[in-house]
């Protein structure tokens, strides 16, 4: 059983993007997302996988890194599934737009170390 809705959350890395291929030659990133509830620091953050898919998904495998804040617009999903007996679930996003925030010096990588930071989306996709 799985639920659909769209969302904008904010939060941080916290793997290094990986980027592979589909057979058909389609760019696909994952990483994984913190989100935390700023009002409530009681609250544990909320671990959340993320898919980007083409351009956005080569940006992201570009110029993100473990740690980075992001803003991301995108799809959440929810996955129900049992397994030994238990119950179990998972909460994942199909990003279409991410924003990335912060410095943009979170890598290590000297030879990549620029101010360039693409914008990934448009404006014109923000919902406020």
């Amino acid at each position: 059983m799985s639920s659909l809705n769209q969302v904008t959350l904010m939060g941080n890395l916290t793997r290094d993007p990986e980027l592979r291929h589909t057979s058909g030659g389609k760019e696909v990133c994952n990483f994984g997302l913190a989100v935390n509830d700023d009002f409530n620091k009681d609250n544990p953050p909320m671990f959340i996988d993320v898919t980007t898919w083409g351009k956005t998904a080569t940006n992201c495998a570009d110029y993100l890194r473990k740690g980075r804040p992001v803003l991301l617009i995108g799809r959440l999903k929810l996955d129900q599934w049992e397994k030994d007996g238990q119950k179990r679930s998972r909460h994942t996003v199909t990003a279409d737009r991410v924003v990335f925030l912060g410095s943009g010096k979170a890598h290590t990588d000297p030879a990549r170390d620029d101010d360039r930071v693409p914008e990934v989306g448009s404006e014109d996709d923000m919902p406020f």
